[in-house]
């Protein structure tokens, strides 16, 4: 991962994100602490809420009203925890059809020591407008490589010496409306936003283990209306995508297909739900509530099978498009043979060999790692965006670029401004 820009001291204190889903809204408040050397933080999670998501759907908000409602209940639930109220948060964000491209920039050196400057030359605001769409927001801007004097493959250039100094980016950008009302809510709910993160990234860092950063490795994000993919090659994020498609759909299809509540529907996707037939389905039978039936009694009986035959077809159709995304990506020949299934749809029994199948590579499922603290009641995939913020607040492993770096350099007026025109100029 890059190293920050800066000689910053490691964060301590209190941490908070939110995690805004189509099925649930989650706040973690994390107490961070640092290490005995003092150059590592460790952060212990103290607050918790959740609760069912209403006014967001697919990622994006749709009733101001209920979105603010239910973040202000889920917040004050992780607030009474700690017993302190917060005011900032670290949000991820689905909405806005995220786009993600790689663009290449470079700046002469003049054959001195690389240092801060050089980096802010290359990665400035400047050429990051210059290629963002103009009715997007800029959420990500994340180095994936540097070079010098094109010897490639360089993690950190400062303190090298060249003539030239060349970057390969990782734009993420997203529809600047969807974005402003993500934050127009949060503002409501008198809560300032640290940093937006895109969905995938935060999963991704969650639950992939180093050697699958290295190595070539897809996370794969099943939400409840949104399916979130990020790649990764050489331990850096090349690639994200966003599918608006997730687990709450495939409790539509239930719903729909037998004619029962939507309640009811989830309860018998968690319980009898599977991608995979077996033999015995045939024999299996699953009581279906009815649609308006007041008496508890009224309620038919239909096979597993029946069951099956609605849930998979949605499932090969999630996974089916996951393919499609990662060929048009261009990177899928490039991350290896192996993807990491997370979120709270990927739960569905048979899904991880289903995927497999699908996609052609080893699946596995992830449940977040790295964070103490957390109760069996919020460490399943489902949080793994949430516990993913939560290593973003403590680390920040994929930012250096970006509109709000500003090196020291750079800091002092006029005589700053002096000491660069030299730096340049002879």
């Amino acid at each position: 991962m890059n190293k920050p820009f800066g000689n910053s001291k490691p964060r301590t204190g209190l941490v908070a994100v939110l995690d805004l889903g189509s099925a649930k809204v989650s706040c973690l408040i994390a107490r961070l602490a640092a290490g005995v050397a003092g150059d590592r933080v460790s952060a212990r999670v103290v607050g918790i809420g959740h609760q069912r998501s209403h006014g967001i759907k697919n990622g994006s908000v749709i009733d101001l009203d209920a979105a603010e409602a239910t973040i202000r209940s889920t917040v004050e639930a992780a607030e009474a925890m700690v017993g302190e109220n917060i005011h900032k948060v670290y949000v991820n964000l689905s909405c806005g059809r995220p786009a993600s491209r790689l663009i290449a920039a470079e700046t002469e050196t003049g054959g001195r020591e690389i240092d801060d400057v050089h980096l802010y030359r290359v990665l400035s605001p400047e050429i990051l407008e210059a290629n963002k769409p103009a009715d997007h927001d800029l959420i990500h801007s994340i180095p994936v490589g540097y070079s010098v004097d094109e010897n490639r493959g360089v993690r950190d250039p400062r303190g090298m010496y060249g003539d030239r100094l060349g970057v390969n980016l990782h734009m993420v950008t997203a529809q600047t409306s969807p974005v402003k009302n993500l934050k127009t809510v949060i503002e409501r709910c008198h809560l300032e936003i640290e940093a937006l993160v895109a969905t995938p990234l935060a999963s991704a860092l969650a639950c992939l283990v180093d050697d699958e950063r290295e190595l070539g490795t897809t996370c794969i994000d099943l939400g409840g209306g949104v399916t979130s993919l990020a790649i990764f090659c050489d331990g850096e994020p090349v690639h994200t995508d966003i599918i608006p498609l997730g687990g709450g759909h495939l409790t539509s299809d239930i719903a729909r297909g037998l004619s029962t509540p939507l309640d009811s529907a989830e309860r018998m996707k968690t319980l009898f739900g599977n991608v995979i037939p077996s033999p015995s389905d045939d024999a299996e039978m699953i009581p279906v509530p009815l649609i308006g039936e007041d008496n508890d009694h009224s309620e038919t009986q239909v096979p597993r099978s029946v069951l099956v035959g609605i849930v998979r077809p949605r499932a090969e159709e999630i996974l089916e498009l996951v393919r499609d995304r990662l060929k048009a990506s261009g990177f899928d020949k490039a991350i290896g043979q192996r993807v990491v299934l997370t979120g709270g749809a990927s739960q569905l029994s048979g899904l991880a060999e289903l995927a497999a199948d699908v996609l052609g590579r080893q699946a596995r499922q992830a449940r977040p790692r790295g964070i103490e603290g957390l109760s069996e009641a919020v460490s399943g995939p489902g949080f793994a965006t949430s516990v993913g913020l939560v290593r973003y607040a403590v680390e920040n492993p994929l930012e250096v670029a970006g509109s709000d770096f500003q090196p020291v350099k750079e800091r002092s007026g006029a005589l700053g401004r002096f000491g660069q025109w030299l730096r340049q100029n002879f």
